[in-house]
């Protein structure tokens, strides 16, 4: 009996702001169909209806690869998935390298659709092919909702300290005095103060009671407040750049409110994230850089090894020698939210466990910079996550020889994190 060998339906999607260019072929290498959708729901389900025409004739699997997954092509790329097709992210870095060394003779978004099923065929013998067409795992529902929650507060956070900047320069031009009852102007007390009247002249002739009424406002800061007001003097431009000032003590209180609303829902939702409650066991690792972690890498299955982790977090560097000279370079693919969150948590995991600060010391005497050291402690946690994660276990700090201060941790684990960090580092 011969067994007819299945054929694969593929799908290459050039992905644009507002409209996709699809080229579909077989796992043979045939083209059977080239065409261009718009970005709306319409035109998502002739998509749908199109591809099924040609499945009915080929029943076998379907591959979708297309650019801009998570971005230009939502919510498409999440219609695919519910449909149980297999899809693939073509990652733009590594497809310009791969456009470099096999470079066409012309460039349309036509050119462009049926290079992705050109990446399919090649993907089975050219390791570089493979790494251009990454495939989308699925993500858990928990760290999808972080994800979207965490660059939120992420963008609310920016917004913030833009208009706070503004704020102190212009009370700086208003009323220096004024700038001198706090040593943060972003303070909740000197917010509502800016807003607690109609005109800011009208500060210095608040009555004591008044004062005790501001919100976050106590008797010592109605001290403060009441010692300035003989003094207080105010620039010409006060009477229009004045309510500038208050407009933007407003936002900011708004912004405060908002992001306090983002955090509550952040902890909530943490908590149904495996991620999140495995990277919070760390040492120093906060809710916030925690959802922030859980939200970036959102599945640990999409890592095939822990250096791919260390690259994506950018705790690691590339080889970048030649000849007798020895050296590294940053890699371009590097999560810039997910590395920030890396940072902040490793420096404060470094001060929570003192063997990490004393290999951070070890590292500062040898001559690194504080970032280079916090990133060679970040390489040694990044291993410690990944094993983490694959597992499912929470870190645990063992107690070393003749060590009362460590806590007992079960014989499976894998590694005692820092201690082996540290014979690497000796190595």
């Amino acid at each position: 009996m011969v067994v007819t060998p299945t054929v694969e339906l593929r799908v290459s999607i050039d992905v644009g702001a507002r409209r996709h260019h699809v080229a579909i072929g077989l796992s043979s290498g045939e083209v059977l169909e080239e065409f261009a959708i718009a970005h709306q729901p319409d035109w998502f389900a002739h998509f749908f209806a199109r591809l099924e025409t040609h499945h009915q004739h080929y029943p076998g699997p379907v591959a979708v690869a297309m650019e801009g997954y998570n971005g230009y092509a939502r919510p498409l790329d999440r219609l695919i998935l519910a449909r149980g097709y297999r899809l693939y992210n073509i990652n733009n870095l590594k497809l310009a390298r791969f456009k470099e060394i096999f470079p066409g003779a012309a460039k349309t978004d036509r050119l462009d659709a049926r290079k992705g099923l050109e990446l399919f065929q090649l993907r089975a013998h050219l390791p570089l092919a493979k790494a251009v067409l990454q495939e989308v795992g699925a993500v858990p529902a928990a760290n999808e909702r972080l994800k979207r929650l965490t660059r939120r507060r992420r963008r609310l956070v920016n917004e913030r300290v833009r208009v706070l900047n503004t704020l102190q320069a212009d009370l700086q031009a208003v009323c220096p005095g004024l700038l001198d009852l706090t040593r943060e102007v972003g303070n909740q007390w000197f917010l509502h103060l800016l807003v607690s009247a109609d005109t800011l002249p009208q500060l210095a002739r608040l009555r004591k009671a008044t004062i005790l009424n501001i919100p976050c406002v106590g008797r010592t800061y109605a001290r403060v407040i009441q010692d300035w007001q003989p003094r207080a003097q105010w620039s010409p431009e006060v009477e229009w750049v004045g309510a500038m000032i208050q407009k933007d003590a407003q936002r900011v209180l708004a912004l405060d409110a908002q992001i306090a609303a983002l955090e509550t829902t952040m902890h909530q939702v943490a908590r149904e994230s495996t991620i999140a409650t495995t990277v919070a066991s760390i040492p120093g690792f906060g809710p916030i850089c925690t959802a922030e972690l859980a939200g970036e890498i959102g599945t640990a299955t999409r890592f095939q090894q822990e250096s791919s982790l260390a690259l994506y977090l950018g705790m690691a560097t590339l080889d970048n020698s030649s000849g007798t000279r020895h050296g590294s370079k940053p890699p371009k693919q590097v999560n810039v939210r997910a590395k920030a969150a890396m940072m902040t948590a490793v420096d404060r995991h470094r001060k929570s466990v003192p063997e990490s600060q004393r290999y951070y010391v070890k590292k500062r005497q040898a001559g690194k910079s504080h970032n280079q050291a916090i990133r060679a402690l970040g390489r040694h946690l990044c291993r410690i996550m990944y094993t983490l994660l694959k597992t499912e276990r929470p870190y645990e700090i063992r107690a070393g020889k003749g060590d009362t201060t460590g806590q007992a941790t079960a014989r499976s684990l894998p590694v005692r994190p820092i201690r082996r960090a540290e014979k690497l580092a000796h190595a």
